[in-house]
């Protein structure tokens, strides 16, 4: 039947409130890229704090690493419990791990928009792309992050995707 044919032991609230973090809130069921959905949550998130607060830069620097921060905690429990009841290490439909790594690769983004002006929703694309990249082709040594215990697996290479994807787009948006 396949990988996303999984039967769910759900056993309560806790466990109906880690799916759902898990899952971005139900678009890791996509059947096609729900990886790259999720991924698209942590745009959108990034964009709703560029757009919808005034934040100074430094203001947003830190708002975007806190939420980053929130984001791997909460995905580590979430992520672990959602393993369980998937029965499946670092199932398809968990995405709470791409939403996460996509906020950290626009870590020093705030730092760039007085740099870039107008150009920061193509920095959004471009750091879009670069953390796809990298969470896809997994260089050394993120591969090796997805063998370390239940959740923390599942968070902890795309964070480094993530932290790849940000030094690659400061790198690009210090260049033009």
């Amino acid at each position: 039947m396949g990988e996303r044919a999984t039967t769910m032991q759900i056993q309560g609230a806790a466990d109906r409130l880690a799916i759902a973090i898990a899952t971005g809130l139900g678009v890791g069921f996509i059947p096609f890229g729900p990886g790259t959905f999720g991924s698209l949550i942590g745009v959108a998130i990034c964009y709703g704090l560029t757009t919808r607060f005034k934040f100074t830069p430094d203001l947003l620097q830190h708002s975007i690493l806190v939420v980053s921060a929130a984001l791997a905690v909460i995905g580590v429990w979430a992520s672990a419990r959602a393993e369980r009841i998937f029965d499946r290490k670092d199932a398809s439909q968990i995405v709470i791990d791409e939403v996460c790594g996509q906020m950290i690769s626009y870590a020093f983004l705030a730092q760039a928009l007085g740099r870039i002006g107008g150009n920061w929703r193509a920095a959004l694309v471009i750091g879009f792309i670069l953390f796809r990249l990298f969470d896809i082709a997994k260089p050394y040594p993120i591969r090796r992050l997805e063998g370390l215990g239940p959740g923390l697996g599942v968070m902890a290479d795309d964070c480094l995707a993530g932290v790849y994807a940000a030094v690659a787009l400061s790198w690009i948006l210090a260049l033009f």
